[in-house]
């Protein structure tokens, strides 16, 4: 099994939404993708409540690393990716 957290800063605006809104809208598409995607086995997003650098983070796990591969270049997760891409000013993401 391998586990993927990413964790976005967002902008304050984007989109034509807040923040808090982009936020949900990540959160909902993300979560969406859960059955759809072959190997993903779960998703969990959620604000940060601590504060600090980073707004958003993603706990996800996959069956392997081909999985998790195979998700990056699935076309619903492209998708979400190119909004996340348009929100976001930060990114990092860790996978073991």
């Amino acid at each position: 099994m391998v586990t993927h957290i990413v964790f976005w800063q967002l902008k304050p605006e984007a989109e034509g939404h807040t923040k808090e809104e982009n936020a949900l809208i990540i959160k909902e598409r993300l979560e969406a993708l859960v059955g759809v995607i072959p190997g993903l086995r779960d998703m969990a997003i959620g604000r940060n409540l601590n504060g600090g650098e980073y707004d958003l983070c993603l706990l996800s796990h996959f069956d392997s690393m081909e999985a998790l591969q195979a998700y990056e270049q699935h076309p619903e997760h492209r998708k979400i990716r190119m909004f996340v891409s348009g929100v976001r000013t930060k990114r990092a993401s860790v996978d073991f």
